[in-house]
């Protein structure tokens, strides 16, 4: 790729992407740049990490990207998008990972200008090229810009490509998803380790069990519930272990933890 990518934004999710981009090695670390707002030791710490630019004039950054990946807390899109709507040209494509945030409202902030804008919902796997990347096209972003993300996002992981309507659902399916898998081993160490075992044991057979369950649901043809049922022979260990699973109403508040992280993305993008 021969082109300058700018990230305006250098929080975790900015880092996850730059990391997987780094690593892919898709273009020189010199062709990435970074900005915040005030976090100078933020920027110095992505400079000595990834060997990337860091600038402090945002201007001055927009104006020398081909890409703009807007990585700002939602509630600054407005402040950002005013300070370098002037700088903005034609051959410019911006790329946001603001969660909640439409295309339209960007465009809107913009001016008139006819600019491409994607909207994409990754997710902090991208540090090790392991992330679930939804893309979702603006109005004036036509095939090329599609392709164009969808090959900068799957140096990151895979890409799937929705309606923006359906934005605020992925971003409480896999944009958050990590998290929920995290806390959930988290409570499996925990139990391990009030049974006896050591921890470095736990997490070590957690883990792998966490890989495992990934590449099946990735490479069997059955669904999820399919390969539960396999494991779960008659009054054994699984079924007793999902039957305490079902008294506690598991499903019943992933569900609500799914549809309460969407809600929270609609609030955010509410009324832009």
């Amino acid at each position: 790729m021969d082109k300058k990518i700018g990230f305006i934004g250098a929080g975790s999710m900015a880092e996850s992407v730059i990391s997987g981009i780094v690593n892919a090695e898709i273009l020189p670390s010199e062709h990435i740049m970074a900005t915040n707002k005030s976090n100078q030791e933020r920027l110095d710490k992505l400079e000595s990490d990834y060997r990337i630019r860091t600038v402090n004039d945002t201007k001055q950054m927009v104006a020398e990207s081909d890409i703009i990946i807007l990585a700002t807390k939602p509630h600054d899109v407005e402040a950002t998008i005013d300070s370098i709507k002037e700088v903005i040209k034609d051959g410019h494509m911006l790329i946001s990972v603001s969660a909640g945030i439409p295309t339209d409202y960007i465009s809107s902030l913009i001016g008139n200008q006819d600019i491409p804008i994607i909207r994409a919902m990754p997710n902090t796997s991208a540090a090790v090229r392991q992330s679930a990347t939804a893309i979702a096209a603006g109005k004036y972003a036509d095939e090329a810009h599609v392709k164009e993300t969808e090959n900068l996002f799957n140096t990151i992981g895979s890409t799937t490509i929705v309606k923006e309507e359906d934005m605020h659902t992925v971003t409480g399916v896999s944009g958050s998803g990590p998290a929920y898998f995290y806390y959930m081993v988290e409570a499996m160490e925990k139990a391990a380790v009030e049974s006896g075992l050591a921890e470095e044991t736990a997490r070590e057979l957690i883990t792998q069990t966490v890989v495992g369950v990934g590449a099946m649901l990735q490479y069997s043809e059955e669904p999820a519930s399919e390969l539960r049922k396999k494991i779960m022979s008659p009054n054994g260990t699984t079924q007793a272990g999902i039957e305490a699973l079902q008294h506690h109403n598991f499903e019943d508040l992933i569900i609500e933890c799914v549809k309460t992280a969407s809600q929270r993305s609609r609030e955010l993008g509410d009324g832009k």
